[in-house]
């Protein structure tokens, strides 16, 4: 089922990398630019809560919005990203492990306020997850595991976001995913004695992040003016 998203993430990406060229009519036009994302997770394991150590992802995160003002003071915004979401939690003392995705994210929002100043947004995005990294540090030995299109998470993930938009594209959004991180359903062969197991059985995770962004562009033109 995984492999049926891959489509749809390319086309993603090629609506990512084109849509500066698309021109804005009347009320609608196109936003583009970056965020920088601070993240932390709710974290049970084995029933027991965890805390998360913050995780700062500067890269890959790059968006473009398809934005409609319905008034001066109202509007709505939709469009496409890719972001890269993880966690960091100390499993034991001698055990650090860091987990990310890289994914392919299509929100869909309104948005209230002064929208050549200052205005809020809140919203609902879904995200496919393309690019699963498992690092773990056991007493300062790292080891890693990638791969693509992978069952250890979910297809995709459920989340809401709410933000304040600043003057000159600067931005500030929160958002919250209602999905667990991991597929806790996925079974792993174990390399030592064949048996199967549930790795992410009774790990459950759901992530969160404060991101600071900035909108370069307003369609073609710098976003931030005189």
């Amino acid at each position: 089922m995984k492999h049926h998203y891959r489509f749809i993430i390319l086309i993603s990406l090629v609506v990512l990398v084109n849509s500066g060229s698309l021109q804005a009519q009347d009320k609608s036009y196109w936003s583009t630019g970056f965020e920088t994302l601070f993240s932390f997770a709710d974290i049970q394991q084995d029933g027991i809560s965890k805390s998360s150590i913050i995780r700062w992802a500067p890269v890959i995160n790059v968006q473009t919005f398809f934005n409609y003002d319905a008034t001066k003071r109202f509007g709505l915004f939709s469009g496409i990203g890719v972001r890269n979401v993880g966690f960091i939690y100390d499993q034991s003392d001698a055990i650090r492990k860091k987990y990310r995705t890289y994914n392919v994210g299509v929100p869909i929002g309104l948005k209230v306020g002064n929208f050549e100043k200052t205005f809020v947004y809140a919203g609902y995005e879904i995200e496919f997850p393309f690019n699963y990294k498992e690092k773990t540090f056991e007493n300062d030995v790292k080891s890693k595991y990638t791969e693509w299109f992978t069952d250890r998470t979910p297809t995709l993930y459920h989340t809401v976001l709410i933000g304040i938009q600043l003057p000159r594209g600067v931005n500030i959004k929160f958002k919250y995913y209602l999905t667990g991180f991991f597929n806790q359903d996925f079974v792993e062969i174990d390399g030592t004695t064949g048996d199967p197991y549930q790795p992410y059985e009774n790990l459950d995770v759901n992530v969160f992040f404060f991101s600071i962004g900035f909108n370069l562009f307003r369609d073609k033109e710098l976003y931030f003016t005189d």
